[in-house]
């Protein structure tokens, strides 16, 4: 459903500026130990990194010391070799996690998510496939990925129905700010050493930027969002606004409006 709001069609020099100088600000292995891109980076194998950093990117709501913590525990329970556990695990082994919990994400979730990662990886190499299986070559952005991703995740006679509001879709109007952000870690290249660029057959131009309260804000505050509700329409958006300004990477200025978000930005 197309915004009903007049489409952006300029940045302020003051905005590039800001957005430009903010990007470089943070966009630095010195930020990776306080944010939960921090999980995955503590692993060497693609599909350890995968698995991981799909995990810390669902469970990244909360304050962030406590969305690392439960990482490091659940990957502890994983024998720190995700890869491994998810593809090799007995039955006993299960057991281990029955207690894992953060917050609305319980012990069903968990089962499931190894579940499914245990089938797909039996036929699968990298979990890029879930996702860039969906897209054609003139998609603009990754939103037939997401939404094929979500029916592929959901594809089983063992899926939970309460399992499905962890794992977001545009077709639910989401602003699937958690795998867009997931999906910014796997694809972008910078050689900046945070995201780890390690997927080829997504675009960083695809990529949607991560629409969370402090993006949202200081987006608005900045003028490039004018939708007045937030949605997968206002991720979109947002994403339009960045393409202005960087047509073959917009995402790289979530780094800018995160941290000006959390520097409590108000212009």
């Amino acid at each position: 459903m197309p915004s009903t709001e007049k489409e952006i069609t300029s940045v302020s020099s003051y905005t590039i500026d800001l957005l430009e100088e903010k990007a470089e600000q943070y966009n630095k292995p010195e930020f990776i130990p306080f944010d939960p891109i921090g999980i995955p980076h503590r692993f060497s194998r693609k599909q350890d990194i995968e698995i991981m950093g799909f995990w810390a990117a669902i469970l990244a709501w909360g304050q962030r010391k406590t969305i690392i913590n439960k990482c490091l525990e659940l990957s502890a329970l994983m024998d720190n070799a995700p890869h491994d556990f998810v593809l090799n695990h007995q039955e006993n082994d299960l057991k281990r996690l029955l207690h894992f919990k953060h917050r609305t994400f319980n012990t069903t979730d968990t089962l499931y998510f190894i579940h499914f990662f245990q089938q797909y990886y039996r036929k699968h190499d990298s979990l890029e496939h879930a996702f860039s299986a969906h897209l054609e070559p003139d998609d603009e952005t990754i939103e037939n990925a997401l939404i094929g991703f979500h029916d592929l995740f959901s594809d089983s006679e063992h899926f939970p129905t309460r399992t499905r509001k962890h794992i977001a879709s545009p077709m639910r109007k989401s602003s699937c700010k958690r795998l867009n952000m997931f999906l910014r870690w796997m694809v972008r290249k910078d050689n900046k050493g945070v995201d780890f660029g390690i997927w080829n057959k997504i675009k960083p131009s695809q990529l949607v930027c991560p629409c969370d309260v402090h993006v949202d804000r200081v987006a608005r505050l900045l003028g490039l969002i004018k939708r007045p509700v937030t949605d997968w329409q206002t991720a979109k958006e947002l994403t339009a606004s960045l393409r202005l300004i960087n047509p073959n990477d917009p995402v790289k200025y979530d780094f800018a409006l995160f941290g000006l978000g959390i520097e409590g930005f108000a212009k």
